[in-house]
């Protein structure tokens, strides 16, 4: 489980799969209220309170995005919040916590390279794999890759993670962050333009 801080009011956890199931959640737990998801909850904010100093007292705008491959990444805010509608979780974490939760699940698929060679390694083996697809992003210093899983071939999908995973770390960083925030370096078939221009 990896926290970050994004503001004064607002933090960022990346879970894991391996998080999920050694804490004995599947990843469509997460939409089901069930006793472990909530000891989830409680666990995270405990964590955030310990690591960030993140107090999560008072009404919390809960935000989890399911990724397809990396995990989820579950956006915690502070803040008046109008609730709309009641919160689909059971009263004894309402009285904890006043929760208004979102949930949402994206094919993007997101990986960090913190180095240039690993990023064309990568390229490199994952060319016979991938025909087209794939976009390249520069943020903090970093590469970022994404790949929607729509777009893959279904039974080079586990083959293509591998060599993701071999080469780089997953990120819970969403495309809009990088659009907005990083820099487009390869709009379309990242793959393909990384082989064709660094040989």
């Amino acid at each position: 489980m990896k926290m970050e801080r994004l503001s004064q009011d607002k933090i960022r956890i990346f879970l894991t799969f391996d998080d999920l199931t050694e804490r004995g959640i599947q990843k469509d737990d997460m939409w089901r209220e069930i006793p472990k998801v909530h000891e989830l909850f409680s666990d995270m904010m405990d964590q955030a309170y310990t690591e960030l100093g993140f107090d999560p007292s008072g009404p919390l705008a809960v935000e989890v995005l399911a990724l397809p491959a990396q995990g989820m990444v579950v956006i915690v805010t502070r803040g008046n919040i109008d609730f709309h509608h009641s919160s689909s979780y059971d009263e004894d974490v309402e009285e904890m916590y006043e929760l208004e939760v979102t949930l949402e699940q994206t094919d993007q698929i997101s990986y960090v390279f913190h180095d240039f060679e690993d990023l064309l390694r990568m390229a490199k083996v994952l060319l016979p794999l991938v025909t087209d697809g794939g976009m390249l992003f520069s943020y903090k210093d970093k590469w970022f890759f994404q790949m929607d899983a729509a777009e893959m071939d279904e039974s080079r999908y586990q083959a293509i993670i591998a060599v993701l995973s071999e080469f780089g770390d997953a990120a819970s960083v969403t495309r809009s962050i990088l659009e907005e925030y990083g820099k487009t370096v390869i709009a379309a078939d990242a793959v393909q333009v990384l082989c064709t221009h660094f040989k």
